[in-house]
């Protein structure tokens, strides 16, 4: 999973019942558009999350573009906890010895 993925959905997980917008989730992911839709289309793709649009009577009197809205499932939302703390616990495992090396520095010993 990759750090864009699952700054995604800590961001969903703040809230989990609350509709949030893809600008919105661009703020508190820290990333732009163009890397925040991609990811909530394959979240919706495998059923984590949903999307629903925004009434246009609501967007239409506040004279701004229409809003979709995104949520993690009921369904998702177990799925989601459970890759975040498999995702963690994978970065908190030893390194092999062999990727690891000392730093040796000429004349130090």
């Amino acid at each position: 999973m990759t750090l864009q993925t699952q700054l995604v959905l800590w961001a969903l997980l703040e809230g989990p019942a609350k509709e949030r917008y893809g600008l919105e989730l661009c703020e508190l992911a820290g990333l732009p558009s163009g890397t925040i839709y991609p990811i909530l289309a394959r979240l919706e793709q495998v059923g984590w999350a949903d999307s629903t649009w925004e009434d246009p009577a609501v967007h239409a009197k506040v004279g701004r573009p229409r809003r979709r809205f995104y949520r993690i499932t009921e369904g998702g939302a177990e799925h989601v906890r459970d890759a975040l703390v498999h995702t963690y616990c994978a970065r908190k495992q030893p390194l092999p010895g062999w990727v690891v090396r000392p730093i040796r520095r000429r004349g130090v010993s």
